[in-house]
């Protein structure tokens, strides 16, 4: 069937009319071939919020703002989100309002509620959050710093005062002088520590002996503490302290007469039985010295012995007169 003029300029028309649709729809930024979701959402503000302005899910663009109008029943500012996406928005997600950078708009960002299973349906409103930008919170931290700042300032300015005021001529005098004497010692400081490099020059090597010799004596130091380590001082002063103990147990013994020997130190009757006997032995040896003949007799013609007397103290006092 051959097509007739008025036929081809019908269907040149309605494809006109649909390319100019679909184009207008386009710059727009709608999608004739695509399903959208439209949501909204209410602000008391959205002052930099621009229509068309870009709707994300964790970064992820998945739409944008189609509309800004006011609410006649509440008198907010009602946004008409436009989404094209599958992700499953909960009924109870909230949707901020931020912003990304210092010189951009602001944007809004879908915040799921991953725990509600139940989507939003097609024109619900959701709940609107604003969070502050960089601008907005360096601002707000700014404002004490400057109130501390003029603070300073005006201290500073009382400051500067009160040193003009203080510096007279007078004082500006007497200020001229310190420092000019601060310069003589400084000058004598210099020329006293070139008088002090001199004197460690020439004694260079002493002081290096001395070092050496202090180096030597550490050294040796170090070795006495690491025989001392070795040496286990610690069982030593242990043994040392049982062996005084046992000894301060057998010295306490003898002071309280124990055991033999306490016996012997601590009993009056021993002494006095030694003393008794050397003094017998005394006078047994006295008597021995002047009668030999009473112990040793030797008779080689039967002479008779004389009969034994018992010395007395008073005979061996008088024969040593």
């Amino acid at each position: 069937m051959k097509l007739t003029r008025e036929i081809k300029t019908a269907i040149l028309v309605i494809a006109s009319i649909l390319l100019f649709i679909w184009g207008y729809s386009f710059l727009k930024g709608r999608d004739l071939f695509t399903n959208y979701k439209t949501l909204f959402v209410e602000y008391d503000n959205v002052e930099d919020l621009a229509p068309s302005a870009p709707v994300t899910i964790n970064g992820l663009a998945v739409g944008k703002v189609n509309k800004i109008t006011i609410s006649e029943t509440t008198g907010k500012l009602l946004v008409e989100l436009q989404l094209k996406t599958d992700f499953p928005i909960s009924k109870t997600s909230t949707a901020a309002l931020y912003s990304p950078s210092l010189i951009g708009g602001k944007q809004i960002k879908i915040i799921p509620n991953l725990a509600d299973k139940n989507p939003a349906d097609e024109g619900q409103t959701l709940a609107g959050t604003v969070e502050l930008g960089l601008t907005e919170s360096l601002g707000g931290k700014l404002e004490p710093i400057q109130a501390k700042l003029d603070k300073m300032l005006v201290n500073i300015d009382n400051l500067v005062t009160g040193l003009n005021n203080t510096l007279d001529k007078n004082t500006q005098e007497n200020l001229k002088k310190t420092i000019a004497e601060l310069s003589k010692t400084m000058e004598q400081f210099h020329k006293a520590s070139g008088s002090l490099n001199n004197i460690l020059d020439t004694n260079k090597g002493q002081i290096n002996g001395m070092v050496s010799n202090f180096n030597k004596v550490s050294s040796n130091f170090n070795k006495i503490s690491d025989s001392l380590n070795k040496a286990d001082l610690g069982k030593t002063v242990r043994s040392l302290n049982q062996t005084l103990a046992k000894v301060d147990g057998l010295m306490m013994n003898l002071n309280s007469g124990k055991g033999t020997a306490g016996k012997l130190l601590n009993d009056d009757a021993l002494y006095n039985n030694l003393a008794k006997t050397s003094k017998e032995l005394e006078l047994l040896l006295q008597d021995v010295r002047l009668y030999p003949t009473r112990y040793v007799n030797v008779s080689l013609f039967g002479k008779k012995n004389k009969p034994y007397v018992a010395p007395t103290e008073e005979t061996t006092s008088t024969d040593k007169k």
